[in-house]
């Protein structure tokens, strides 16, 4: 089965600090990212319903990062897709 994905993945662990509404802060890694979005591994850890809209900033710059705001639009085991939506 061939995959329909829009945007390139590019495999990549980055820390990500995520936050939101109903949604406690904290740091997670990424699997990977792609223009649209990005998979965030959860380790077991409660996650936003899909829908959720939350805020992430990548941490360990040298700079601050921009906060984007993303929307949860899948949900594995492993952890959560993320597209962004600003």
């Amino acid at each position: 089965m061939s995959e329909k994905r829009r945007y390139l993945r590019t495999d990549m662990d980055l820390l990500i600090r995520v936050w939101g509404e109903g949604t406690p802060e904290r740091i997670l890694h990424t699997r990977d990212l792609s223009d649209g979005g990005l998979f965030l591994l959860i380790n077991g850890q409660e996650v936003p319903e899909v829908g959720a809209v939350v805020n992430v900033q990548v941490q360990g710059l040298p700079i601050e990062a921009p906060v984007k705001t993303m929307e949860v639009v899948r949900i594995e085991s492993a952890g959560v897709g993320l597209k962004h939506i600003d």
